[in-house]
């Protein structure tokens, strides 16, 4: 676990304190932030692999800055709250959060958590220093090639296609927007694209999945849009 750094985001230095003293035994680099907007400056200045953000902070919550965070990085994200409620941990996760530890938290359980993100994000290949290949369960998709394939067989998709693929798998389990697919992948303003993404959508459906009317991969969630399942 050298190399790594983890942004460690709470109001309560003895927290971040004692959060950094258990990954520095694992040989984890630890950088601290008293809060979200702390927290997005110090993404800027270093390298960070991963994320341990409290929900409850001052100037920005955790869960506004996981949300801003995802609007332009994949890397791991851990909800760290003394919040149980089930609400907050659904919200966390459907902004983008890869996972949620309650306080008062087990030091191992949290050391082992924030392991198992590292490895994840490493071996699905959204760690950008190591590869450009991300791998969900068997779809495959390289940035570099611009390819994706099924269980190592090639899927011939349309530019159009493999741009919204690309969005999806690149934060896997998180939900967009139609109006956020439409703006992103055809790069101007949403009106009326409901039927355009709809119809993109169930022709990929067709192309990566076994079943296209029971999706493993490209799922729906009514009512807000499309996410790519982890």
């Amino acid at each position: 676990m050298n190399d790594f750094n983890v942004l460690v985001v709470d109001d309560e230095k003895e927290i971040r304190d004692a959060i950094e003293i258990y990954l520095k035994n694992e040989g984890i680099t630890v950088v601290q932030a008293r809060d979200g907007i702390e927290a997005i400056e110090k993404l800027d200045e270093h390298p960070i692999h991963l994320i341990v953000m409290d929900i409850m902070m001052p100037k920005l919550d955790g869960i506004s800055t996981t949300f801003k965070i995802r609007e332009q990085k994949n890397i791991p994200i851990i909800i760290l709250s003394a919040k149980s409620e089930d609400t907050d941990k659904v919200l966390g996760l459907q902004i983008g959060a890869d996972d949620y530890v309650t306080k008062p938290f087990n030091p191992l359980e949290l050391i082992a958590r924030v392991k198992s993100q590292l490895r994840r994000y490493v071996t699905l290949g959204t760690y950008e220093g190591k590869t450009n290949l991300i791998n969900l369960n068997g779809l495959t998709l390289d940035k570099e090639a611009k390819e994706v394939a099924i269980n190592g067989d090639s899927v011939k998709l349309t530019p159009i296609e493999y741009k919204i693929v690309e969005l999806l798998m690149s934060y896997p389990g998180r939900v967009f927007s139609i109006n956020d697919i439409y703006e992103r992948v055809w790069k101007e303003p949403s009106y009326n694209a409901e039927n355009t993404v709809a119809v993109h959508i169930r022709k990929i459906r067709e192309k990566i999945e076994i079943d296209p009317k029971n999706p493993r991969y490209l799922k729906v969630v009514w009512g807000i849009g499309y996410k790519m399942e982890k």
